[in-house]
């Protein structure tokens, strides 16, 4: 016992001795990403942003897909859904069960609170038909012709929205 309090105070003044020397040559400023980080310009934002545009799928979800979605959906209990991205703040856009119909709104706080509703479905056929016409780029926002989606936000645009891929883990892959 009497080696063991000196071992302690040896460990403490150990600690101590570290953490100030992590301190001193601890880098000053604030934190950075270990990537660098690049100063873009409104037109290098507006070229990458149509880069990721023209690579997302234009294939139709189709019917099977679409139909699989709404029966997932009807099978969970209300207020819950289909929300791609779960984390703090804006989580994208989703499919929520309230009641008997499924709304689109969008999602904040890890599916804690929803937006205004941006569009409800009370029928399975017109559900299936809606988005059995749906593609990843048409949901993205970037499709003028598709105005329950479509917006001129550059930052909502293909921001955590719906896509073949989370329709597909959502109902367990049934519909791919």
């Amino acid at each position: 016992m009497s080696t063991i309090i000196p071992l302690l105070a040896l460990a403490a003044v150990i600690v101590v001795l570290v953490a100030a020397v992590w301190s001193i040559r601890r880098p000053k400023g604030p934190w950075r990403p270990p990537y660098p980080l690049i100063d873009a310009t409104g037109e290098e934002m507006a070229r990458r942003a149509a880069e990721l545009r023209d690579r997302l799928s234009r294939t139709t979800f189709g019917e099977a897909r679409a139909s699989a979605l709404w029966h997932r959906l009807m099978s969970i209990n209300d207020g819950e859904g289909l929300i791609a991205e779960l984390h703090r703040d804006f989580c994208g856009q989703g499919l929520i069960r309230r009641g008997d119909q499924i709304v689109l709104c969008d999602v904040f706080d890890g599916g804690g609170a929803t937006g205004d509703i941006i569009a409800a479905w009370r029928e399975e056929a017109d559900f299936v038909a809606f988005f059995a016409r749906q593609s990843d780029f048409s949901c993205s926002g970037w499709d003028v012709g598709e105005p329950v989606f479509f917006t001129e936000d550059a930052w909502y645009r293909n921001n955590q929205r719906l896509t073949a891929r989370s329709i597909d883990r959502f109902v367990g892959g049934a519909a791919s």
